[in-house]
């Protein structure tokens, strides 16, 4: 029976680097190696895996095959290493960490955020309050949450991007657009960025509209969407499987992307926040969500 090789995680850490940046040189620089360092890994590396990880193309690194098989399992394997080891180091964290987050990521963008806290800090309770942007970031000011994300740009707190999304015009499936007819819009009340982007587009571009509905949190726009009543102007995590885009060919104009960020006060006493932030920072940073 064949003796199966064991994978060296510094050997992958550099697999990745180079990967990303497409470049041995690049890699290095970003791992603190030289070229020739990087070079030697990478020669190890597809002599244990027994088949040629990279192809060259012009002054890159591309790819192979077997190559972008490896690379989804060594991002897989390097985010367990790394877990492990805050783990270890975080396990005592312990208390409740209060976060506040947006109707709308609640399905996408939350929950790999928790779920990574509960891996490395599972000594730490978790509040989750859902509600509308501005109103978790008056909250974070008053200390009623911990950490907010939100679509909020806000000077007075400390935060990140976790991420950037389109804006696109919703409605339903078995809605019938008329572009001869003002846009019926489904709104949200103030304050809200996705109305202010909706607004200033239709009155940019001259297109009539005329307020269909107008509800006060996200359940009530996305119900009078589904009915059919108008179209609504949401990012892309709005959109399921009963809805359809609107867009530039149905006479509509392009939105701007909207991104949501991580937000704490930028003195706070308690160092849980404080670690559990640092926490989520490096996690991101290492692009596992």
């Amino acid at each position: 029976m064949a003796t199966l090789s064991t994978l060296d995680l510094d050997l992958l850490r550099t697999f990745i680097a180079v990967a990303d940046y497409q470049s041995f040189a690049a890699a290095g620089e970003q791992l603190s190696r030289t070229q020739s360092s990087v070079t030697q890994h990478m020669q190890r590396l597809e002599q244990l895996v027994e088949v040629p990880l990279f192809q060259k193309k012009g002054r890159q690194k591309q790819l192979t095959d077997a190559g972008h098989q490896l690379l989804r399992h060594a991002r897989q394997m390097m985010a367990l290493n790394d877990e492990a080891l805050n783990a270890l180091r975080e396990s005592h964290l312990n208390g409740v960490l209060r976060i506040g987050s947006p109707h709308d990521i609640a399905d996408t963008i939350l929950p790999p955020l928790l779920g990574h806290i509960a891996r490395v800090a599972p000594g730490l309770r978790l509040e989750i309050d859902i509600g509308r942007s501005p109103f978790l970031m008056e909250d974070l000011h008053r200390g009623k949450v911990d950490m907010v994300i939100s679509t909020i740009i806000d000077s007075d707190m400390q935060g990140f991007a976790l991420r950037t999304s389109p804006v696109w015009w919703i409605c339903s499936a078995q809605y019938l657009h008329n572009p001869f007819a003002p846009l019926p819009l489904v709104l949200i009340g103030e304050p809200s960025i996705y109305r202010r982007f909706a607004l200033e587009a239709l009155e940019k571009a001259g297109i009539p509209w005329r307020q269909a509905y107008l509800a006060s949190n996200l359940s009530g726009v996305k119900a009078a969407v589904r009915a059919g009543l108008g179209v609504t102007a949401r990012s892309m995590e709005l959109l399921g499987p009963d809805l359809r885009v609107l867009g530039e060919s149905d006479g509509l104009p392009k939105l701007p992307d909207v991104t949501y960020y991580l937000w704490i006060r930028p003195n706070i006493v308690n160092p849980l926040i404080r670690q559990a932030y640092d926490l989520i920072k490096d996690f991101h940073k290492r692009g596992f969500f």
